[in-house]
Formats: structure tokens, sequence, C-alpha cells
């Protein structure tokens, strides 16, 4: 599995947490930064990750902030791409089962270390169910098209 995987200052220490569970798990990933704890503009990283997961270079996108809601307003700004700020395992079984999520955003002041680290964990192992899900994805298609 390829991810794409991005963060503000604020989620620089979470990142640096997800990167160490991928490389346990062997999951291929690339870090679009940023790369200390010098302010940036959230923005500029999920527009990076969130064009890269809607070019189909990546099959997932994580975005970190502080909240993980400007991420994710700034993510679903890019067609084709449904970015699921999740605070939790729920949540996240929902984004993918549910909605088909292709970005995960977490906010790094909003939960622990590990609770974010299970939080990926559920998002990257559950599928989409279609079904009925997939006829409301369709609708959402044709709102993002529009």
């Amino acid at each position: 599995m390829r991810i794409a995987l991005g963060c503000d200052h604020r989620g620089l220490e979470l990142k640096q947490a997800i990167m160490g569970l991928f490389d346990e798990l062997g999951h291929d990933y690339q870090d679009f930064g940023c790369y200390s704890t010098d302010p940036v503009d959230y923005p500029d990283i999920a527009s990076e990750v969130a064009e890269a997961v809607a070019r189909s270079e990546f099959e997932h996108g994580i975005l970190i902030c502080s909240s993980g809601i400007g991420m994710s307003i700034a993510a679903n700004k890019v067609k084709g791409i449904r970015a699921a700020l999740c605070c939790g395992t729920f949540g996240a079984d929902r984004a993918r089962r549910h909605n088909d999520a292709n970005v995960l955003c977490l906010g790094a002041n909003s939960m622990e270390i590990p609770l974010a680290l299970d939080v990926v964990k559920v998002y990257l192992t559950t599928p989409f169910e279609g079904g009925r899900h997939q006829r409301r994805l369709d609708k959402i298609r044709n709102i993002e098209a529009a």
C-alpha cells in the first residue's frame, strides 16, 4: 500500500510516530512535509497530498495538523478527495466502510499518539462495503461535478 503523508508544524511528532508504524508494518509511504517545528501553512501540505492521491499516485493520504480540521477542509477542495477527520477508531471504520475515504485527517492535539496509531491501523485495514454506500458516493460525485 502506498500512502502520502503530510503535516504542519503542529503535527510533526504524530507524523513521525506514524512513519515508525509504517516502517514496522512495511507500508510504502512518501513524506510530503513538513520536516521541522517551524511554522508552515497547512493548505500547502494538504494540497500536495490530496493532489497526489487524486492522481492515483497513492492509495491513501494521511494529513495531520493541531485539530485536523484545517487539513480536512483544504484536502476536500481537491476533486476526487474524500478526506475524513477521525477522532477515534469508530470514525475511522465508518470513514472507510461507508464513505470510502481516501484521506485520513488527524488532530495531533486532540488525541494521544497510541490512539492515533490505532485510528491509522483501523483506517488502513477497513475495506469499503459498497452496496448502498456506493449510491451515496455517486451522489457526492454528482455534487462535485456540478
